[in-house]
């Protein structure tokens, strides 16, 4: 069959989505991959563009679309304009803090897309009088189902990020019949309204993306706040497949192969945070993660009479970083809050050119966003060659001098590895306190993002700084500064 001009320009379009996910597998060629992917999106909007307006002999497209007409080419055109200066202006002035949030918001505009092309599909098939094909109403149901699901999850999802939302989980009793309830309605939807045909069959639509929606939100609100990285990078994943299930309906060849590589790299990442978190994906969706077991919550175990804390100030901890000889900084959501990385690079510069060796240690799911940490690093011109995973540093800890815990909670928990009653236990952690000194950055002694209190705090060798952390990290700053200079005077 001979190859069209439309076809042979999507899978250009296509080989560079693959070369944009392969860059984005890297620091160092993270921006790359940026850029070939925004061109090869670039493309494909400008292709199919071109191919809803030139004849279908030009083309040449096996399923050439219909042309449209004026007023709705104009339409389209102004669709796309204003959604492109919207997606520039919050490209532009989102904070580094709010990418979590402004991700979550993004997977549920896909969602939306691909429940409202089915809806639309199934208005269009009815009102031409088309009797039902056994495949393309599996597509337009199964699209609308994850569409909506992906929808209200991501909704859902941005609501807990952004702190609207209680990061606590929603535990209902028997949820899990009830998910399974939800799921099975939808399937019976489908079922009766191929059977029925006519107008029914969107009516049963609808009533199915209703229940799809109710599900979603409930499976989301079920996870607590320590799981929302991974849960982010699984709506990323559904988000994939509902355009990939647009594309079927649609019958574009692109938009099905760009929606499973969205959908298939989204799974493997949650699975790869599921693995660094020793857990399943199952596990996440399903148990309810922050809930507790049978065993009383740490927090609670801790109640009463407050705890001692070694305290200690900014001039305090300059002088154990100038006197270390190895120094690990432990970078976390904190420190995106405070926007304090450009400080914190500056004061790592400063004790490397001492001849300090100077490490970051990044978990994997720390910040709220898989890889945010390293993001924000890298924005403040941190060497990629000092930013070490977990896998590759927590060996280093008990040889290091001091470690520098900058707006981390949870990741650094103890609790994970000795506490079987912590909803973290089994989580793999940075084990930072078998470190000579630990100076750990905090605004106060509340619990982390996934509402665990940490044992860190109250042990012999860890000197808790309170405030600010872009604050205090300033103020180290130029406490270490002031200090060098007169050692080297």
């Amino acid at each position: 069959m001979q190859l069209s001009l439309v076809n042979v320009a999507y899978l250009v379009a296509s080989l560079l989505f693959v070369l944009s996910l392969r860059g984005l597998s890297t620091q160092q060629t993270a921006r790359r991959g940026n850029l070939l992917g925004a061109v090869g999106m670039l493309l494909a909007v400008v292709v199919t563009l071109g191919a809803l307006l030139a004849p279908p002999e030009v083309t040449n497209a096996a399923h050439a679309t219909q042309a449209l007409a004026p007023g709705s080419l104009a339409l389209l055109g102004a669709a796309i304009g204003v959604g492109s200066v919207v997606g520039a202006v919050l490209a532009a002035r989102v904070a580094m803090t709010s990418m979590p949030e402004l991700v979550a918001i993004l997977h549920s505009f896909v969602g939306a897309a691909a429940a409202l092309v089915g809806i639309a599909s199934e208005v269009d098939g009815v009102g031409a009088g088309a009797a039902p094909d056994v495949a393309h109403h599996v597509e337009i149901h199964a699209g609308v189902f994850i569409g909506a699901v992906t929808f209200t999850g991501s909704v859902i999802a941005f609501l807990k990020l952004r702190g609207t939302i209680g990061s606590k989980p929603l535990v209902l009793p028997a949820r899990h019949v009830l998910n399974a309830g939800m799921t099975v309605a939808c399937i019976a939807l489908a079922v009766l309204a191929f059977r029925e045909g006519g107008a029914a069959r969107v009516q049963y639509l609808l009533i199915s993306a209703g229940v799809a929606s109710a599900l979603g939100a409930h499976l989301v609100m079920a996870i607590g706040g320590g799981d929302m990285p991974v849960v982010v990078s699984l709506l990323n994943s559904y988000s994939g497949w509902a355009a990939s299930a647009a594309g079927f309906m649609l019958g574009n060849d692109l938009l099905i192969v760009t929606g499973a590589l969205v959908g298939s790299s989204g799974a493997i990442l949650s699975f790869i945070m599921c693995k660094a978190m020793n857990r399943s994906i199952w596990n996440v969706v399903f148990a309810g993660f922050g809930e507790g077991g049978g065993a009383q919550p740490a927090a609670d175990k801790n109640a009463g009479p407050a705890r001692k804390v070694n305290e200690t100030n900014v001039d305090g901890a300059a002088e154990l970083l100038l006197a270390a000889k190895s120094v690990i900084v432990v970078p976390g959501y904190g420190m995106a809050v405070a926007q304090a990385q450009h400080a914190v690079k500056e004061i790592t510069s400063l004790l490397g050119a001492r001849g300090t060796k100077v490490r970051y240690a990044i978990h994997p799911v720390a910040g709220r966003l898989p890889g945010h940490m390293n993001v924000l690093l890298a924005e403040a011109n941190v060497s990629y060659e000092i930013v070490k995973e977990m896998e590759e540093i927590n060996e280093e800890f008990g040889e290091t001098d001091v470690v520098v815990v900058i707006g981390a909670n949870d990741i650094v928990n103890p609790s994970a590895l000795d506490d079987a009653s912590s909803p973290i236990y089994g989580m793999p952690v940075l084990e930072v306190w078998k470190s000579s000194k630990v100076i750990m950055l905090k605004r106060g002694m509340a619990a982390g993002y996934a509402g665990v209190d940490n044992p860190l705090c109250y042990l012999d060798n860890t000197l808790m700084l309170f405030g600010d952390a872009k604050s205090s990290v300033q103020k180290l700053l130029a406490s270490l500064g002031s200090r060098a200079e007169q050692q080297a005077a």
